[in-house]
């Protein structure tokens, strides 16, 4: 069972087919991703920020070790504030890290 569509929350959604969720994200990301795909800011409120943070997990790959200048640099292709965005990824469990080292450990998987 699928879960309610953008259309039957709002009947004037020009986005039908899509869940409320995927809806709520593409918001979020016009509102704090620009044309180039770096953010405008790191949204304060963890829910905006989730979106944001889980897309950019995407970026990781499954099964791969990065360095931490690895993990900056990717980092650094959506804001120049990588420590924030590096805590961001580790502390919402996007990525683990130990010894130096991260690996990613959450976020959407496409299947």
């Amino acid at each position: 069972m699928s879960g309610p569509t953008a259309s039957d929350e709002d009947p004037y959604s020009a986005r039908e087919g899509k869940t409320v969720t995927e809806v709520n994200n593409e918001a979020v990301r016009r509102v704090f991703v620009g044309a180039d795909g770096r953010w405008a800011r790191i949204p304060a409120k963890r829910s905006k920020r989730l979106v944001l943070l889980d897309r950019l997990a995407q970026e990781f790959e499954l099964g791969q070790i990065y360095s931490e200048p690895e993990v900056n640099a990717i980092a650094r292709l959506r804001h120049d504030d990588v420590a924030a965005v590096r805590r961001y990824l580790v502390d919402e469990g996007f990525l683990d890290r130990r010894d130096g080292f991260y690996w990613r450990s959450g976020g959407t998987v496409d299947i």
